[in-house]
């Protein structure tokens, strides 16, 4: 069965440019162009991935992602959007987005990306027997999509919890930031981007903060690490 896809686009040229690609690729698409269709699309039907623009009469984009993430915590999330700015990537990623592109974009990226999705999400169905994730105090319930350190539950948003689960998956390990990039955001970053700097700050303030051991380190010039020192 071809996995189905939710595309909420109220540019309707590009959606169904997009829509036409997809279909030629064995994916099933089903179009909204704006969001009070594509919400009741998605309360009415189970979608494989949704991609999402922003910019929406009646609902705009981040309420959307909010609502779908609030129904579904699995379902992949990509946004588009006219604005190539870091914020907005980091606000994406705050309301639940997996993954984030610019417009104009090639259709070829937005392919890759939805492949690269599907097959994260395709590998989550099989491990479902794993459920914990756990190192010093910190515990990590993958079915849940909780964080708890001493027991105290920690508030993470989508994309801290990835990057969190990614960490652990290669604790002791040191990580490289390309490699989280394409195991956690799922694509490039260009060098002089620093997100995943400050997705790595954000989850240290939560985590380590006010917690004993400090967990997660720097190795400068080569990446990151989650460890307990002896």
């Amino acid at each position: 069965m071809a996995p189905k896809i939710l595309l909420v686009e109220d540019e309707k040229k590009l959606a169904n440019t997009i829509k036409a690609g997809l279909s030629e690729h064995n994916l099933e698409v089903i179009t909204a162009y704006d969001g009070r269709e594509g919400k009741d699309l998605f309360f009415s039907n189970v979608f494989d991935l949704v991609i999402l623009d922003l910019n929406l009469p009646f609902i705009n984009g981040k309420e959307l992602c909010k609502t779908f993430r609030s129904k579904n915590s699995h379902v992949p999330i990509i946004i588009l959007t006219a604005q190539n700015i870091l914020d907005n990537k980091l606000d994406s990623f705050d309301f639940g987005a997996d993954d984030f592109i610019s417009k104009p974009f090639e259709f070829r990226e937005l392919l890759a990306r939805i492949k690269a999705l599907l097959r994260r999400t395709e590998f989550t169905k099989t491990v479902t027997s794993e459920q914990f994730l756990s190192i010093a105090n910190l515990e990590l319930d993958l079915n849940r999509k909780e964080a708890r350190r001493e027991g105290i539950k920690i508030t993470l948003t989508a994309k801290e919890f990835q990057l969190l689960e990614f960490l652990l998956r290669n604790k002791d390990k040191v990580v490289s930031r390309d490699e989280i990039a394409k195991n956690v955001w799922e694509t490039e970053f260009d060098p002089q981007t620093n997100v995943i700097d400050v997705y790595v700050n954000f989850l240290r303030k939560k985590i380590d903060k006010n917690f004993e051991p400090k967990l997660i380190q720097t190795h400068v010039g080569m990446g990151y690490i989650i460890r307990v020192d002896e």
